[in-house]
Order: C-alpha cells, then sequence, then structure tokens
C-alpha cells in the first residue's frame, strides 16, 4: 500500500504560509535536490488554497508537477475549470483507501494544514517530514491549524542543511 507522506516547510513559529499566504521567506537550499525529491511521488494531495498558489506553468518549477496526480479537496472548486487537476469535494477513509491500494511511488500530501489535520483525523498519514526554516512569522497559515486529534510520532530520520539553517525531520506517524 502506498504511504502518505506530509513533507512541508515550516517557521520555527509553526506556520506553513505566511499571513498573505506567500512562500517568499522559506530560504534558498542549494543542497536540496527538488527533482530527486519530487521523483519520489506520483500523487500530490491538496487543498484549495494550495492548489491556487501554485504555479504549475511556471517555467522554473512547473517542470517538477508534469507527470504528477494532482488531487484537490474542495468543496468550491469544479472540475470544470481544472481540468490539470482531479477535484474531490469530500474527502472520506473510503477514497483514501482506495487511493493508496493503486499500484504506484508514494503519495505526497502537498500543502494545506487543515488537510493534513483531516488526514491525520482518518489515520491516514504515514510519515511527517518537516523542515523547519531558521524565521519567524509571527502568524500565517499553521501547520495543524487546532483542534486536532493527539498523535504519537517516532523520529526515523534528521539531517541539518549548513548552508540555509533549514533542519529536516522525518517521523513516522504511529498508529
Amino acid at each position: 500500500m502506498r504511504r502518505i507522506r506530509y513533507q512541508v516547510v515550516c517557521s520555527l513559529d509553526g506556520y506553513i504560509a505566511s499571513p498573505n499566504g506567500e512562500a517568499d521567506w522559506v530560504p534558498n537550499e542549494p543542497d536540496i535536490d527538488f527533482a530527486a525529491l519530487f521523483a519520489q511521488f506520483d500523487t500530490l494531495l491538496m487543498g484549495r488554497k494550495t492548489y491556487e498558489a501554485l504555479s504549475l506553468d511556471d517555467p522554473a518549477y512547473g517542470h517538477l508537477y508534469a507527470d504528477k496526480e494532482i488531487i484537490v479537496f474542495s468543496r468550491t472548486l469544479r472540475f470544470q475549470e481544472h481540468s490539470r487537476a482531479t477535484i474531490v469535494a469530500e474527502l472520506t477513509l473510503n477514497y483514501m483507501d482506495q487511493l493508496r491500494r493503486q499500484p504506484g511511488r508514494d503519495i505526497w500530501l502537498f500543502g494545506g494544514g487543515e488537510l493534513f489535520r483531516a488526514l491525520l483525523e482518518l489515520e491516514r498519514v504515514d510519515t511527517v517530514e518537516l523542515a523547519i526554516a531558521p524565521v519567524l512569522l509571527g502568524g500565517g497559515a499553521p501547520f495543524l491549524p487546532s483542534p486536532t486529534v493527539r498523535r504519537r510520532l517516532n523520529l526515523i530520520d534528521q539531517r541539518r542543511y549548513e548552508k540555509s539553517g533549514i533542519v529536516l525531520l522525518n517521523y513516522a506517524v504511529e498508529s
């Protein structure tokens, strides 16, 4: 069964986006191989806000999404207007289990603290891979909005990037 991995960059004070949704605060880290990172996944899960902020046509990064299935959970987007993505109106346990049983690579929970919270409640997050950036935002989109369920995590890997000061923590979610 394919794993669902929540891999996200977060400020030291717990935000995954600034108050206006920007990600310009994320430091550049030349030692992160984004092509290799994206190659681990064939499916990206995200909420509407993350999808709307995504630049699929950006020449610098758009190629990273070219061969990915993009699934957006939204009650307001209409699939007819978004041919590049599969729009799913309701997140259900049955849908997630069917998705996980399909052949393929791991599934990247690509963005959205609210989606992370919902999948955590369904017990459908296998790993939390948190890149902590050395910045304090003071507000914005939280890594995990409350209220939420309590889950224990088991540290399976860690890495410090010297050039940017980013610390990557990789946890397995205990069931």
